[in-house]
């Protein structure tokens, strides 16, 4: 119970598990990049179902790596942080379609909408909002988070292969006492 609460080897620990991850993908640069970013952006959406399948239709056409679609969907899209996501994404969609005069003193019995499962029902109350809502947030935080990767991927993907040609340098090395005398 107290690793629920309080895990021993910290709270960080799967964020520096899953960006070790990504920066060891054997992917370009671009490629690892491109696939996180897919997979943020989608994060955004409503349609929970297909984050998956949509990430690799973008990734695909972005030419990235479809690991880094999957590790990108599940960091920044996960139980723990749709509610945050759902309620920006709710908000923005309100305020950018301008509804909230409308909505004044109106309530939405979601459970009865999803209970029927009428898309025609839930689209105008529930998901349009927030698909609209999820475009602004979905560009920048994945335009950001592409950047940053391209950026982290690239400095890791350079001292990796420094670090590796030393070593090999190292192991190729003659000792000094094992030169053939001219």
């Amino acid at each position: 119970m107290r690793e629920l609460l309080w895990p021993r080897k910290g709270f960080l620990r799967p964020i520096r598990y899953l960006t070790m991850r990504v920066l060891r993908l054997s992917a370009s640069p671009h490629a690892v990049a491109a696939g996180v970013a897919a997979g943020v952006f989608v994060s955004w959406t409503p349609f929970i179902g297909v984050h998956f399948v949509m990430a690799f239709v973008i990734t695909y056409f972005l030419s990235g790596s479809m690991v880094a679609a999957a590790l990108g969907c599940a960091a920044f899209g996960n139980p723990l942080t749709y509610p945050f996501i759902w309620g920006i994404t709710w908000e923005i969609g309100h305020l950018l379609l301008s509804r909230e005069d409308q909505l004044a003193g109106q309530t939405v019995d979601l459970a009865a909408l999803f209970h029927k499962l009428n898309f025609t029902e839930l689209w105008k109350p529930v998901l349009e909002p927030m698909l609209v809502g999820a475009i602004p947030p979905a560009i920048v935080t994945s335009v950001a988070l592409y950047a940053l990767t391209l950026y982290t991927v690239k400095v890791f993907q350079t001292r990796r292969h420094i670090r590796l040609m030393e070593r090999a340098r190292l192991r190729l090395a003659v000792p000094a006492g094992d030169m053939p005398s001219v």
